[in-house]
């Protein structure tokens, strides 16, 4: 019996070791399992981001073209028709139906596409194996899946700018009844159903990556890594996962109600429809706003499903650069869970205009206005996190600290949106635009260059060049916040968003000169990251490259693997953890890595 047990054990043992050997021998593999078909999560993690910086580039774009419109709404740019095609540019302007798909697709690309996709699909794929010490995603099939549904719904977006109708044109929140009806608009035809199918292939994505995560992180963690080890990256990539999987189901639902209404004849958001004067539906007795409600349940957790990330990385780069434990570590876990509750009970504060019951918008007010408390934690405890540090100004560093810069100045105005009587004067005008771009877009884009700066040698085992790098925080900093600041002042003046021609109104003139600034601004920012597209792009082939497992200094686990870990992560036993993550400066040493036994002289406190 013995013998059997001893045989079953070597056997057992054999096929770990056969396991391992397969591991490590990456150079078999075929072009396109390798690169395309991967299932390894550092690949994976690759693929969403070069796809993410396409589409921030295609977003971006879009961006500079509508802000031709609105700077210079008088020149006509000839060259560009020769370019863009008559559909978009006519006469040398730009069409206002190509204006209104520019904004709605501008919007749809940037939030679900690159900060969503983009940011999470990277860094929760990159950072969570590495992080909690296993070696690979708790299902690299599912996983891979994941990407290659993104892959198609960003497709799916991209043959909707071909179609003959035109692309969809009814801004990227996609409101009934302009949305549900098709001969509402010519942008509300065959390009709105690609758009829908590409949105419900990315829902499907972000499911099916959101579920892997969750499970990874509960089931996978290495010996000794008990959830108050974890790195707070780790933390708000949880979350944001959790948050993804509670609120992305009602956008599906929201979705697929809004396709039967608009080719199967009902009529969820539809009633009393008249175009041209005929009654144009067959059902009536449907609510547009009943949309809204699917899509802000999901629409506001958005957000922090945008930020959380980009929150949990900038907490990880202070410490390490600021050669101190974070502040507050268990506060910090704690606001993250609170602003995972809050984020789901304040949804309607998008909707003080519909015709809401002003004592229910009171409470949403109360409750818009309690989730600047777990926020307000967040930001004390990144200042005193930075207070009295050693701190290294490495790339990662600035756009860490600009992110906080900008949190903090566009979360501020959030007080006053979230206020139901200044947000009816407010709410649809320029000023709502300056506050979620600040606090929303350009906050947690800058979160996601600073992981991209920080782990750049961990993923391509090279540095980006620092010169550009620089180059590129400074002028992206101060275009932000000189294209978006003087936008409070136009929103507060009453002047509406989404406006294709602001120059034949005379109490909006006065904003001519300032628009036309704004979009100089806009130029001259979006060339600056074409410098750090170049700079990324060179240095995966021709940047410095690294000698050193552990550039930073850094104490968590990832930094433990080989310069260029092969798909399983280490060589090797996976490495046992000993203490939290943020042992800086501690007992006359600069670091001490979580892999470390804790000596009989020290006590692990935090």
């Amino acid at each position: 019996m013995s013998n059997e047990i001893a045989l079953g054990a070597g056997a057992g043992l054999t096929t770990e070791l056969a396991h391992e050997h397969h591991e490590h021998h990456e150079h078999h593999q075929s072009f396109l399992t390798k690169y395309v078909f991967s299932t390894d999560h550092k690949m994976i993690s690759k693929q969403f981001l070069i796809t993410g910086i396409v589409w921030a580039f295609i977003g971006g774009l879009m961006s500079v073209l509508f802000r031709l419109q609105l700077g210079y709404p008088d020149a006509h740019f000839y060259w560009l028709q020769d370019v863009l095609g008559k559909f978009w540019v006519d006469d040398g302007r730009i069409t206002p139906q190509a204006y209104y798909a520019l904004v709605t697709i501008h919007g749809t690309v940037m939030i679900f596409f690159v900060l969503t996709a983009g940011l999470s699909g990277t860094f929760a794929n990159f950072l969570i194996p590495l992080q909690i010490g296993a070696r690979d995603m708790a299902s690299p099939f599912m996983n891979m899946l994941s990407y290659w549904f993104f892959a198609a719904g960003g497709l799916v977006m991209l043959s909707s700018l071909f179609v003959q109708t035109g692309p969809f044109s009814g801004g990227w929140v996609a409101y009934a009844p302009l949305s549900a009806v098709r001969d509402a608009s010519p942008g509300s035809k065959t390009g709105m159903d690609l758009w829908l199918i590409a949105m419900i292939l990315f829902v499907v994505s972000s499911l099916m990556g959101g579920l892997n995560y969750v499970a990874t992180v509960l089931n996978m963690r290495t010996k000794g890594m008990s959830m108050t080890r974890l790195p707070l990256s780790i933390w708000a990539l949880f979350f944001t996962a959790v948050i993804g999987i509670l609120s992305f189901p009602v956008l599906f639902s929201g979705f697929i109600l809004l396709i039967f209404d608009r080719n199967f004849g009902t009529s969820f958001y539809l009633s009393d429809i008249y175009i041209n004067g005929v009654g144009a539906l067959p059902n009536e007795g449907g609510t547009a706003i009943l949309y809204q409600h699917l899509f802000w349940f999901l629409g506001h957790p958005e957000v922090y499903i945008v930020l959380l990330p980009a929150m949990g990385m900038a907490s990880e780069i202070m410490s390490v650069n600021s050669r101190k434990p974070i502040f507050g570590y268990m506060a910090m876990i704690g606001s993250l869970f609170a602003i995972c509750i809050l984020s789901f009970m304040v949804w309607a504060h998008h909707m003080f205009v519909s015709g809401m019951n002003p004592f229910v918008g009171s409470v949403f007010v109360l409750l818009t206005l309690l989730i600047a408390v777990p926020s307000s934690i967040k930001v004390f405890n990144w200042l005193t996190t930075l207070w009295r540090g050693n701190i290294r100004f490495t790339p990662g560093m600035l756009f860490t600290i600009g992110f906080v810069s900008l949190f903090i100045s566009g979360g501020l105005t959030g007080i006053w949106v979230g206020n139901s009587a200044i947000d009816i004067h407010l709410h649809d005008t320029y000023f709502v635009i300056a506050h979620f771009h600040l606090v929303m877009g350009v906050a947690s884009m800058f979160g996601m260059f600073a992981g991209i700066y920080h782990w750049f040698p961990k993923m391509y085992g090279r540095y980006m060049n620092n010169t550009l790098a620089y180059i590129h925080f400074w002028i992206t900093l101060i275009g932000a916040y000189l294209i978006f600041w003087p936008m409070h002042y136009e929103g507060l003046a009453g002047m509406p968003r989404r406006y294709y021609d602001y120059s034949s109104w005379e109490s909006f003139k006065q904003f001519a000169e300032l628009n036309r600034f704004i979009s100089t601004v806009v130029i001259i920012t979006f060339a600056t990251q074409i410098l750090f597209i170049f700079n990324f792009f060179y240095s995966i082939f021709k940047g410095r490259v690294v000698k050193d497992k552990n550039p930073w200094g850094a104490t968590t686990l990832e930094w433990t693997t080989p310069i260029r870990p092969g798909h399983g992560n280490w060589d090797g036993e996976i490495p046992e953890v000993h203490r939290w993550a943020y042992d800086y400066n501690k007992d006359g040493r600069e670091f001490i890595p979580q892999t470390e036994p804790i000596g009989a002289d020290e006590t692990e406190h935090h």
